[in-house]
């Protein structure tokens, strides 16, 4: 290996070293703003031109997430997600009712409209609801943080590695739903039993004391407008039709307005999101350009029931390392050169998304469950987290290998 091929291995090792860190020590960066200095770092050096660095970023891939975030910006100014919950919780009798319709409701609404989006709408309105209560509200924001992860894998819009996954795949949005529904459900059966188990003093066969008050504001002309457009994207990724640009059909809609200014979407979209993506996607092109192409080589004959089991402990085991997004590009190079391959990029969204449940560091969403808490006064601890998050992760792991190896 070369001096060259040295320093560039040395700056994509700095940067997905950031990225799994989060940041560096003493330094305030974020992942975003490590992902756009290494790319801009290999640029400079010229391990890639910037038109090559332009192509390496799959646009599509941004297109659809940047779709879903006007999409679910719209949704929940209307007031469409505290509906949901209020509804929801609402029916809820006993702490047992309650832990089912949280996790049922979190992961069914996760498949559809980003994990994240939901545990942001989700934590304030769940924390208030369980501490009027006075229940311990540590099982259910486990359950919240847990059931997100585990209901996005349904779907390709479910979470940002699985919008990778499918425009990547070319596996459509009903196949992809068709194959990992059933592993979603079965894995929100799973998080409810568990968490029953661990915390069984606060599920004890009993009435919620106190009726649950429902509280919300509507936007009606938005809300009505915003689930037109919703029911619209869905038909059209059932029929086959392009999903990036059908969501992007749908963002280009609902921006069509006389009732809210652009600048109110644009300001809370997640812009550091698409940089993050958009520098991971030039640093993973240069990996795999230098180094695992020449390197690695994945033999088209491996495909297989055990294939399966091999890389979904890879990308576990490689999620929980460099986290989910920079596991998911890192291996679709290789999945890119077989044929027939579409079980083993299910593999790959099943096992790198259950695998964010292992630790509170694991997903994006098990953080965002953890601040907004902590904003509130409730601390949820690493250790607490890990026992449910151990045992979760390994049933649904368990459970996705053995149902994609059969079917």
């Amino acid at each position: 290996m070369s001096f060259y091929e040295l320093l560039i291995l040395g700056i994509i090792t700095l940067s997905i070293f950031g990225i799994a860190l989060g940041s560096y020590p003493t330094l305030r960066m974020n992942r975003s703003t490590i992902a756009l200095v290494g790319a801009t770092a290999l640029i400079l050096i010229g391990a890639l031109t910037i038109d090559e660095a332009y192509r390496a970023i799959d646009i599509n891939t941004i297109i659809l997430l940047f779709s879903m975030m006007v999409l679910n910006i719209n949704l929940r100014l209307s007031g469409f997600f505290k509906i949901i919950t209020s509804k929801i919780i609402a029916f809820a009798r006993t702490p047992r009712q309650l832990l089912a319709l949280i996790i049922f409701s979190s992961g069914l609404l996760s498949a559809l409209f980003l994990n994240d989006t939901i545990v942001i709408m989700f934590t304030p309105l769940i924390l208030s609801v369980v501490l009027s209560l006075k229940r311990n509200p540590i099982p259910y924001l486990v359950a919240l943080a847990t059931s997100a992860n585990v209901g996005s894998v349904a779907t390709i819009v479910g979470n940002p590695q699985n919008m990778i996954i499918g425009i990547f795949s070319k596996i459509s949005f009903t196949e992809f739903a068709f194959k990992l529904t059933p592993i979603a459900l079965i894995g929100l059966s799973i998080i409810w039993i568990v968490i029953v188990i661990i915390y069984k003093s606060e599920f004890r066969n009993e009435k919620l004391s106190t009726k649950i008050e429902e509280d919300y504001k509507v936007f009606r002309p938005l809300l009505i407008k915003s689930s037109i457009v919703l029911v619209i994207m869905l038909l059209a990724f059932n029929l086959g039709f392009p999903i990036a640009l059908s969501a992007l059909g749908g963002a280009a809609l609902l921006l069509i307005t006389r009732r809210i200014k652009p600048e109110r979407v644009f300001i809370e979209l997640d812009w550091s999101l698409l940089v993050f993506f958009s520098g991971l996607f030039i640093i993973t092109h240069t990996l795999n350009e230098f180094f695992i192409s020449k390197y690695f080589q994945l033999d088209q004959g491996l495909i297989s029931g055990n294939m399966i089991f091999d890389l979904s402990i890879v990308s576990a085991v490689l999620s929980n390392l460099v986290s989910n997004v920079p596991a998911v590009l890192l291996i679709s190079p290789a999945l890119l050169k077989l044929n027939n391959a579409d079980n083993l990029w299910l593999a790959l969204a099943m096992s790198s998304t259950f695998a964010g449940n292992l630790t509170l560091l694991g997903s994006v969403a098990n953080l965002i469950v953890a601040e907004s808490a902590k904003r509130q006064g409730i601390k949820l601890e690493f250790i607490e987290y890990l026992k449910a998050g151990i045992p979760i992760t390994l049933l649904t792991l368990i459970l996705g290998i053995v149902w994609l190896s059969i079917f």
